[in-house]
């Protein structure tokens, strides 16, 4: 991965992809007042630099069918057990993020679930059964009011 200082013309290229991710680089550069070729030498260095990593399709969880956002704090009985709490978190499908935290909790998770009995069921029988986990707090999200990416 190299280096790359973005310019403003990289910021409109990365602000209109959010958008669409699907807009043809002919398009973006009509209204840019670029080339497409400048437009895709520009997005292929933004790939190999890491700043973009990819498209993707943006899913609504609650029109799926998962009407419970909620977040778990987790503490471990010791450091050293991360690794492995994290691999079998990765095994449950609600677990959607997981956080390497300071402060009150080691690790901090989302996760979506289609009601409060799949949470508790989620709860009791993923989430504890872990046995380097020593306690957990959860919190259901009642509203997703902000949710977006970093703008460049």
């Amino acid at each position: 991965m190299q280096n790359y200082e973005i310019d403003n013309l990289d910021k409109n290229i990365l602000e209109a992809l959010t958008e669409n991710a699907r807009i043809p680089y002919a398009e973006l550069a009509k209204k840019l007042a670029v080339s497409a070729g400048t437009i895709h030498v520009r997005v292929e260095k933004m790939k190999n630099s890491g700043i973009i990593e990819g498209t993707k399709v943006s899913i609504n969880a609650k029109n799926l069918g998962y009407d419970v956002c909620c977040f778990v704090g987790i503490n471990l009985k010791n450091a050293k057990d991360y690794p492995n709490t994290i691999k079998r978190l990765e095994e449950f499908e609600e677990v959607v993020e997981a956080y390497y935290t300071t402060g009150n909790y080691s690790i901090f998770i989302k996760l979506m679930t289609r009601s409060i009995d799949h949470l508790q069921f989620v709860l009791i029988n993923k989430i504890q059964t872990i046995e380097e986990i020593q306690s957990t707090e959860t919190l259901i999200s009642l509203q997703n009011p902000i949710n977006r990416d970093v703008l460049p």
